[in-house]
């Protein structure tokens, strides 16, 4: 009688070694809809990361100062429109409770989009509960639960906690984005940034 072969030690990985499969980073986007270099950053970051997470941010000292000509000259570098909304670099409670809803939901980014294109690419008050409500029905979220959410003042202090968060690790400027323990501040980082991920994704397990 021949002998038996057990396949269950060598499916539990007593077999032939294998390489450990490599976690993939945690990524996220912190932004402001308040800053305009958050919703230039937008678009990119949602075409440049496989996985990201959206984190609704409220900090002025994140912001910093608008400098119109600056912003305007790398829209136009960027090739995207830039419409300034009444009272430029004016915080955005509301918006901001708005996303922070929305991104309990999932759809943190879809809002977040939807948002800054109404505010930079058509000049609309993120303030004007009707042009929230606009910007919740793109993104799938209910419109009437966004106007609620945006005087919520509750939601706030996540949103503040994490920018002192950001400020406490070195974060200088919105938006931002943290791969895994490294934080890449600014606009001009997404790229840096999206090359960090694919360098952190998970690798495909091979025989070694």
């Amino acid at each position: 009688m021949g002998d038996v072969i057990a396949f269950a030690p060598r499916r539990d990985g007593h077999g032939a070694p294998r390489r450990a499969r490599r976690r993939s980073a945690r990524t996220m986007f912190y932004f402001d809809l308040a800053c305009p270099f958050s919703y230039l950053a937008a678009e990119r970051v949602d075409r440049a990361f496989a996985a990201i997470e959206w984190r609704p941010t409220m900090a002025a000292e994140l912001r910093g100062p608008v400098y119109a000509e600056v912003a305007e000259r790398r829209a136009r570098e960027l090739r995207l429109p830039l419409v300034w909304p009444d009272n430029p670099g004016s915080d955005v409670p509301g918006a901001m409770r708005a996303a922070a809803h929305a991104t309990q939901l999932g759809r943190g980014a879809a809002f977040a989009l939807a948002a800054g294109r109404l505010a930079y690419g058509g000049g609309y008050d993120l303030e004007d509960l009707d042009v929230l409500a606009e910007a919740a029905a793109a993104a799938g979220v209910s419109p009437d639960e966004c106007v609620r959410a945006a005087g919520d003042e509750q939601l706030d202090a996540p949103m503040r906690d994490r920018a002192q968060r950001l400020l406490g690790v070195g974060g200088d400027r919105l938006p931002a984005l943290s791969v895994g323990r490294t934080l890449f501040s600014g606009e001009r980082r997404v790229a840096d940034a999206a090359a960090a991920a694919r360098l952190a994704e998970p690798q495909p397990l091979t025989a070694s």
